[in-house]
Parts: C-alpha cells; sequence; structure tokens
C-alpha cells in the first residue's frame, strides 16, 4: 500500500467481481478441513529498513507502507502444497499488486498453500483483497514518522475501528533492533466466512508493551 493511499485499503473489489458472488468453492472429501484464516499484515518500512534482502524488492523502493504477505489456512494438513496455477487476469493481478506487490511472492504463497484453501487461486488472492479492503487501519501505521507506542493503544484503536474485531483476533510481532522492540507484522485471525474470530492457540505475538513503528521516512 503506497504511502499515499488513505488508511482503509481501497480496493474496487467490484471491478474484480463484476457483479459475481461467492468467494470459494466446495472442498471435496479429500480435503484438508480449514478452520479459519489469519492475514498477515507487514510493516514495510521496518522490514525493509533491516533486512537487506528486502530493501531492493518493489514494495521498499515504491514507499509502500504496508504489505500482505498470505492468508494462511488455519489446518492440521502439513502439507498444502500445490501445482495448480497461481494465474490471475491482468485487471485481477494489477488490483491485487497494491496490496501484495510481488508477483514471485503471490506465486510462491499460492504454491505452498494452494492446497489447503477450498478455492482456486483467482478466488483467493480476490479473499484477501476482500479482508484487506474492510480492515481499517489507524493512521499510526501509515505515518511518515516514527513512533513509540503503547501496544494496548494501538490494539484499542484498531478495535474501535473495526466492528466485530475482538481484542484476541489481533497479535502483534516485533523484531529486536539496537534501538528496541520495532513493530514489523499485524495478524488477524478470521473464520470462514470472513468473521473476525480469536486467534488459534499456536499464533501468538512477541511485542512488548511499547514497541516502535518505522514511519515511511
Amino acid at each position: 500500500m503506497p504511502r499515499t493511499q488513505s488508511h482503509t485499503v481501497q480496493v474496487l473489489t467490484s471491478l474484480l467481481l463484476g457483479g459475481g458472488a461467492g468467494l470459494g468453492v466446495s472442498a471435496t472429501s479429500a480435503a484438508p478441513v480449514v478452520h479459519g484464516y489469519v492475514m498477515d499484515v507487514q510493516m514495510v518500512p521496518a522490514v525493509c529498513a533491516y533486512d537487506p534482502l528486502k530493501n531492493k524488492k518493489r514494495k521498499c523502493l515504491e514507499g509502500y507502507s504496508l504489505n500482505i504477505t498470505g492468508l494462511y489456512p488455519e489446518t492440521n494438513s502439513k502439507d498444502c502444497t500445490t501445482n495448480s496455477s497461481a494465474k490471475l487476469s491482468p485487471l485481477q493481478a494489477k488490483v491485487v499488486a497494491r496490496i501484495m506487490p510481488d508477483e514471485n511472492a503471490r506465486v510462491a504463497l499460492w504454491h505452498n498453500i494452494g492446497g489447503c484453501v477450498p478455492m482456486n487461486a483467482s478466488q483467493y488472492f480476490r479473499t484477501i483483497i476482500n479482508h484487506a479492503d474492510k480492515l481499517k487501519i489507524p493512521e499510526e501505521l501509515t505515518s511518515q514518522d516514527t513512533r513509540v507506542m503503547q501496544s494496548n493503544v494501538l490494539r484499542n484503536k484498531i478495535l474501535k475501528m473495526n466492528r466485530g474485531l475482538v481484542s484476541q483476533s489481533i497479535e502483534f510481532n516485533c523484531m529486536q533492533t539496537r534501538a528496541g522492540s520495532m513493530l514489523t507484522e499485524i495478524k488477524i485471525c478470521y473464520k470462514n466466512n470472513g468473521q473476525y474470530k480469536k486467534c488459534p492457540t499456536n499464533v501468538v505475538g512477541n511485542c512488548p508493551a511499547n514497541f516502535t513503528i518505522k514511519g515511511s521516512f
């Protein structure tokens, strides 16, 4: 999400849906059971500043403030790989790139988890767009200014902006730097129908009570 975007992810999902309906298809009897999903929202300035392997990625060079790294199925299956195509239409690929700019990362994501979701690639990425479009983000997460923030203050801001979201639906992840803890990722947990839910026990945040949110500059 470039820094010039509004704090809410503004994506015209109607262009993708074309008036169509459903996001999913019926899973076969052999398909893994999915109990929900976890969406990872990455803090791009922090990751780009401290990971030399990523600072030449498009999301870093073009000034993205947030990036969706994936919508991960909650399943007991140990192998979620698939050989099915991750190809999207040019229009859908353009819209998805606004929140997931690295095409190679999108393809790798699908091939790693596509075998555990009851959707094809187009439906899967459409679901991510819908979730991102719905999620409202406090301005502190897209600001040009670096600041220190209390975890409970940020959590409460997100809760107030998103109806139906509960405290247990959000987990914060941080990395330790010489300057202290830096927020790198927010995880949001969903039911299969897209409603928010309490995160599973294996999704645990590691941020302290206070951490730094790195600005775009």
